[in-house]
């Protein structure tokens, strides 16, 4: 049998998981962690989650946030991860966020665990701005499953990318800026609600999915993107920056963790849904679909080899990554539908040998959820791929999904990968993605940290929601399926091309973000932000910020072109529609096209 590129047969794998079952029945392999001895009610979920419930002195609680933001605060580029859970109850503790921290309720709604105080992110100092303080670089953090009542006049949730608010419950007014007019730029909300108002501020863009605001939004910068949510503004593209879709056309919400009436823990998959909006847990209702006992499930830690999660994977589990960054010589392998990949508290798949970080068969209901992905020293061909490239199976019924799944090429380390996400698989759903070519941090240059595309869509019917793809050094994203849409897309073009011949394309001078290819007949897309920042003092200049065919079922609505600063810039928005926005700060919109 034929290998991919870097990757192990499914003949040897299927070989060493008959072998495992004939270990596993004398007890010689353990199927549960590297802890063997856990169960339901206490998995071992290593010492960076902590778990707690009403009767821990609130004293205990703030002591571990305030511990664990001390560290985390300044540490964008560090290896540590947490995740802090709170059983169902009230907790009156205010919750700073720093970096790869994720704090979440373990109840079945968000409503269980009211957190009376906050859960918070704050600005950074930022001596080169105006406003001396920013979030722009306030990533890789998380918030779920939880209801918080702020004690202050709001909760302040001053982020950027890569950091998903998720069935939140936010009792009061959510503050979506770092004061003082900071900049900050992108963010996610999904199956949440907010009874007071939300303040926009200063984010540049951001998206809403499948939530219900109470109150009003205030303002917007560029590219606000409301999909399926009650109470969101009216459509409004350019001005005010809102592009508001009644419905959204498929979802299926993260999975998450809960603990059942029991004791025990257990992982619930919410179920496929169409044409949605409002939250899957309002007005008393249970959410719809199944759940899996946390014993179904290989409990990883870091010191974990690829070989061991995917021998547990082939006798039937399911993945938890906890806490930690996992070094990888070989893929991570999916080849049963159905499988559930979960982390917690930001795990990192760092693959250190040139080989992908995890590639997915093309089986139904595949979902991955909630972890990071760090390109290595030597070129991966692909980090993450979804599907073979010569199957067309329909999956309508039973999609794969990712959610919060981030990827970075350099930033932590030198890194390199020609792609970071490929998607072969038809009807796959993706849920806030991040794929980042790093722009600050270590390891970066125009010839280090070295990428080509940031996604790559194959498959038909995929649907994207919330694609933000950056500093790639060709094309930010491709997309060759039919049918695909796309709900908010954000994209910054590389800053640093050395030249104009060094960053030239088939079609011209630069290349577009957001390329649909020449053979698709059918594309929709809502929300497109694509930026310029060419900051090594050459005028570079990019022909286009969109590409596509010009037909009429490929449609775009509400695009817009930025140059933020530096040299040259973006000559048109899409194809040769809109206007230059070169040499200084301008903006050029486009309602739709053709």
């Amino acid at each position: 049998m034929a290998r991919a590129r870097g990757g192990t047969s499914l003949r040897r794998l299927v070989g060493v998981a008959a072998s495992a079952v004939a270990l596993t029945a004398v007890g010689l392999v353990p199927l549960t962690g590297t802890a063997a001895a856990h169960t339901s009610r206490q998995p071992d979920f290593g010492p960076n989650v902590f778990v707690y419930d009403p009767s821990t002195p609130v004293a205990e609680i703030q002591a571990k946030f305030d511990q664990i933001f001390a560290q985390q605060e300044h540490n964008e580029m560090g290896t540590n991860r947490y995740a802090v859970l709170f059983k169902p109850g009230q907790y009156d503790v205010d919750a700073r966020l720093g970096y790869y921290t994720t704090v979440g309720g373990l109840g079945r709604s968000p409503d269980d665990v009211n957190i009376h105080g906050a859960v918070r992110v704050v600005g950074q100092p930022d001596p080169g701005s105006a406003a001396g303080i920013s979030a722009l670089t306030n990533f890789w953090r998380s918030a779920e499953n939880l209801s918080v009542t702020p004690t202050d006049w709001s909760n302040q949730w001053a982020v950027s990318q890569a950091s998903p608010m998720r069935r939140v419950h936010i009792k009061g007014i959510l503050w979506l800026e770092p004061g003082n007019g900071g900049f900050s730029s992108g963010g996610y909300i999904a199956d949440s609600q907010i009874d007071g108002i939300t303040i926009n501020g200063s984010q540049q863009q951001w998206l809403t999915r499948d939530s219900v605001l109470g109150d009003v939004w205030t303002n917007g910068v560029w590219n606000q993107v409301f999909s399926g949510v009650t109470g969101a503004p009216q459509q409004g593209f350019p001005n005010p920056p809102y592009t508001t879709l009644a419905t959204s056309p498929v979802t299926r919400e993260k999975p998450y963790l809960y603990v059942d009436d029991a004791g025990g823990y257990r992982v619930f998959l919410p179920a496929l849904r169409h044409d949605t909006s409002g939250t899957t847990w309002d007005a008393g209702q249970q959410q719809q679909g199944s759940s899996v006992s946390i014993d179904d499930f290989y409990i990883a830690k870091p010191g974990d080899s690829a070989a061991r999660i995917n021998l547990a994977l082939l006798l039937g589990k399911n993945l938890l990554l906890t806490p930690g960054v996992y070094h990888l010589d070989q893929p991570i392998h999916v080849l049963r539908k159905n499988t559930v990949i979960l982390g917690l508290g930001m795990p990192s798949l760092a693959p250190d040998t040139g080989k992908a970080a995890l590639q997915i068969a093309d089986v139904d209901g595949v979902r991955v959820a909630g972890v990071l992905v760090d390109a290595g020293k030597k070129e991966s061909d692909t980090l993450v791929q979804v599907g073979s490239g010569l199957s067309h199976r329909d999956h309508s019924a039973n999609p794969t999904s990712l959610q919060d799944v981030f990827f970075r090429i350099g930033g932590p380390w030198v890194g390199k990968a020609e792609k970071s996400l490929v998607v072969n698989s038809d009807d796959t759903i993706i849920d806030n993605i991040w794929a980042w070519r790093g722009d600050h941090g270590n390891g970066i240059g125009w010839t280090q940290n070295t990428a080509d595309t940031g996604v790559v869509i194959n498959g038909d019917d995929v649907t994207a929601y919330g694609l933000f793809v950056e500093h790639y050094q060709k094309y930010q994203t491709i997309w060759n399926g039919e049918r695909g849409r796309t709900i908010f897309y954000q994209s910054e073009m590389p800053y640093d091309p050395p030249s104009q011949a060094a960053w030239t394309s088939p079609t011209g001078k630069g290349y577009a973000s957001y390329k649909v290819g020449p053979r698709v007949k059918s594309h929709d897309a809502w929300g497109l932000g694509v930026y310029s920042y060419f900051n090594q003092g050459v005028d570079i200049r990019a022909d286009r910020g969109i590409e596509a065919p010009k037909t009429p079922k490929v449609r775009f609505n509400d695009m817009i072109t930025v140059f933020l600063d530096g040299s040259g810039g973006i000559e048109r928005t899409i194809n040769d529609a809109g206007t230059p926005v070169v040499g200084s700060y301008g903006t050029s919109t486009i309602v739709s096209y053709p």
